[in-house]
């Protein structure tokens, strides 16, 4: 280092080299993130053509050599000679940074490519780029090594490399039809550039083909992908567009159809115009933005929200997404407070959470020339798009509430009832969690009364056993470690909250009083530091009832206290179905071995009889857990040293939530046809009557 600094100290970079030198700045990082955002910068090219009506099909292919193709249909690059910089239209588009065709020239209406970079950059950050283009009934190619054009010896990215030195040339390698046109793009990433692990993760790349296919309606998207033994390929094509998408993305049941709100504005913005001249003036022009919702609210609490720009996704929201969650505040509060007589809404406001409750909503704005912050496009910052959207919302939705249409009535006085609860349910759980910590000796506590609490303050180490009924309890208090077991019972089934609304569950004596014993809220508001206990520890009697309040447990915990499945903290208990005093010869003292299947128990008696020893008749049948005395209930179920607990997890409980839908949800139908077609694997034999 030195204190000197002049004019010589600075560097002036040209051309891609300012790519290569600082990839970050065009493609976010230079892992496996910034590959894949070069793969969609390669495919949002081709998306746009597919937008603008050119072109119904873009394919993707994974090469075995690390390479990736995209090709379409589109009008192909254009070839001709580009005046200014005396290049063809190629060369200016993979080489020159901040050219190509959506800076206003009447080639895109509404384009994800705004800045230019984006072909260019992934060329730059190429060790070998090859481009085919069919137009005006020839196939033209050329081939880039790190940005640079010029012709390559092989095939392979390593093969020997001349530039072009006096002039570059676009070659003509082939005819085609007449009427055929189209883009093929091959590359592979420089390896300098980027780090060893970085690959491209098939998984994001068919998530993110699924999700355009949505949003232009008739696109097919293929992806195949060559890189392991065998080739895969997968394809999509959506024709219902973002109605579609939004139903795919709800997984939950509907209290509302899915609504489509449309419409458009327009606005002025000052812009650089270039001139004939060359110079930039700038100019008033006036845009014309369209705004394109698909929503629907749904009975669970979470909120699905994908935001599009001329589809390109923005996951960091911006000014459409204020606008939307502007226009769908004003709207239900005015409703809200119109209808609160019947509501029994009283001084209480809803909040934004409330509304966004079971929303999955898709929302899509397409404007000319969106201003993005950054090159990653993830926040749009054109500020007349909020009021834009907001009016659409409002406009459309207001529309929706004030139809006589039996099902929009229906539908709006359900959603009317849905955000007042979802209202409630947040004022009183957070009442919950305000006053449902544990308390020390000094305080008074407002745990249920119920409630046999353990005395240790270690959360990791204490437990709470959810019991099914009195007796059970009786023994359990015998048979627990009392410094850190805690037992609640619950009287016989709990609520089916698969069904029942927010407010039903949370005035609910059972669901209230483990989620008041939990302590850590419900729901949007249901805080995991906030958890008295380590374990939730289920203990059901082991037949057919005790699996299905185990089964209403889960979905309960499923539905409103998620985080304690997902960070494995529920639990099922695994009390024993058989005891077996296995009879020993002499004054030694008989053996009490315990099953927990009857194929345990069939094997474990072939095993005795073999063994020529006796059993007592006859074997113990343990119907509930109440028939259990302290100790065996400790030593089979309870004891540390000698329980079996099955970690529920949250596959399991995706899984039990379905089957509880099916079985015991709203919607009959499919109810009666799993039965119908079911019935002949019924085993009367295995009825536990």
């Amino acid at each position: 280092m030195t204190s000197e600094y002049s004019a010589h100290h600075l560097q002036v970079l040209e051309g891609l080299e300012a790519v290569r030198k600082r990839p970050g700045m065009y493609i976010g990082s230079t892992d496996s993130r910034g590959l894949m955002h070069c793969v969609w910068e390669i495919i949002d090219n081709a998306v746009d053509e597919a937008l603008g009506g050119f072109g119904d099909r873009i394919d993707i292919v994974l090469h075995a050599d690390g390479s990736v193709e995209v090709r379409d249909r589109a009008r192909g690059i254009p070839v001709d000679v580009e005046p200014r910089t005396g290049l063809t239209g190629v060369e200016v588009v993979f080489t020159k940074l901040h050219a190509g065709g959506k800076f206003g020239g009447g080639s895109y209406a509404a384009s994800g490519g705004l800045h230019g970079v984006g072909a260019s950059v992934v060329n730059a950050l190429s060790e070998r780029l090859d481009v085919e283009v069919d137009r005006g009934g020839k196939t033209y190619a050329m081939s880039f090594h790190r940005g640079e054009p010029g012709v390559f010896d092989g095939p392979e990215p390593d093969a020997a490399f001349r530039p072009f030195e006096a002039s570059s040339e676009l070659r003509v390698i082939g005819k085609t039809a007449k009427g055929v046109t189209g883009t093929r793009i091959r590359y592979w990433a420089d390896r300098q550039i980027f780090t060893k692990d970085a690959s491209f993760h098939l998984d994001e790349l068919v998530q993110r083909a699924r999700q355009t296919a949505f949003l232009v309606p008739g696109l097919e998207i293929v992806i195949a992908d060559e890189r392991g033994e065998e080739r895969t390929e997968t394809s999509y094509r959506f024709d219902g567009g973002i109605s579609e998408f939004a139903d795919f993305l709800a997984a939950d049941a509907a209290v509302t159809d899915t609504w489509r709100l449309t419409g458009e504005g327009t606005f002025t913005e000052t812009v650089p115009v270039l001139q004939d001249s060359g110079a930039m003036i700038p100019t008033d022009v006036e845009r014309t933005c369209h705004v394109d919702i698909a929503l629907r609210w749904g009975t669970g609490y979470d909120t699905t929200f994908r935001s599009f720009v001329n589809i390109i996704a923005t996951p960091k929201g911006g000014t459409h997404q204020a606008g939307f969650e502007q226009g769908l505040m004003k709207v239900l509060r005015t409703q809200v407070d119109q209808n609160a007589r019947r509501l029994k809404v009283g001084n209480d406001k809803i909040e934004k959470d409330d509304i966004l409750a079971g929303l999955t909503a898709v929302l899509t704005v397409r404007l000319p020339e969106p201003q993005f912050e950054g090159q990653t496009k993830e926040i749009l910052g054109t500020p007349a798009v909020r009021a834009i959207v907001a009016g659409v919302v409002t406009k459309e939705l207001n529309a929706r509430f004030a139809s006589t249409k039996r099902d929009d009535k229906a539908q709006t006085a359900l959603l009317l009832d849905k955000v007042v609860a979802e209202m409630k349910a947040r004022i009183s759980a957070r009442t919950h969690k305000e006053t449902q910590r544990r308390k020390n000796a000094l305080e008074s506590s407002s745990l249920p009364a119920k409630l046999a609490d353990c005395r240790s303050n270690d959360v990791a180490e204490s437990e709470l056993f959810i019991v099914e009924g009195d007796s059970a309890l009786g023994t359990a208090k015998h048979a627990r470690n009392s410094e850190y077991q805690a037992l609640l019972p619950i009287r016989g089934k709990i609520l089916n909250v698969q069904k029942a609304s927010i407010s039903d569950m949370l005035s609910n004596a059972e669901c209230a009083a483990i989620i008041q014993t939990i302590g850590a809220g419900s729901g949007r508001s249901f805080d995991l530091a906030g958890a008295r206990y380590g374990k939730i520890i289920l203990m059901s009697d082991a037949d057919v009832d005790g699996a299905h309040i185990r089964t209403l447990l889960l979905t309960l915990f499923f539905r409103y206290m998620r985080p304690l499945i997902e960070e494995g903290r529920v639990y099922a208990a695994v009390p024993p179905l058989h005891r077996v005093i296995a009879i020993n010869p002499g004054s030694k003292p008989n053996e009490t071995i315990y099953t927990y299947s009857e194929q345990e128990l069939h094997a474990l008696l072939n095993r005795l009889q073999k063994s020529g020893r006796r059993w007592q008749e006859p074997v113990q049948r343990y119907k509930g857990l109440g028939e259990m005395d302290a100790d065996q209930l400790a030593t089979t179920t309870m004891d540390r040293a000698g329980r079996t607990l099955r970690r529920v997890r949250v596959q399991d409980a995706e899984a039990a939530a379905h089957v509880f839908e099916l079985l015991m949800g709203s919607d009959v139908s499919p109810r009666r046809d799993f039965i119908v077609s079911s019935a002949d694997r019924l085993d009367r034999e295995a009825i536990d009557a």
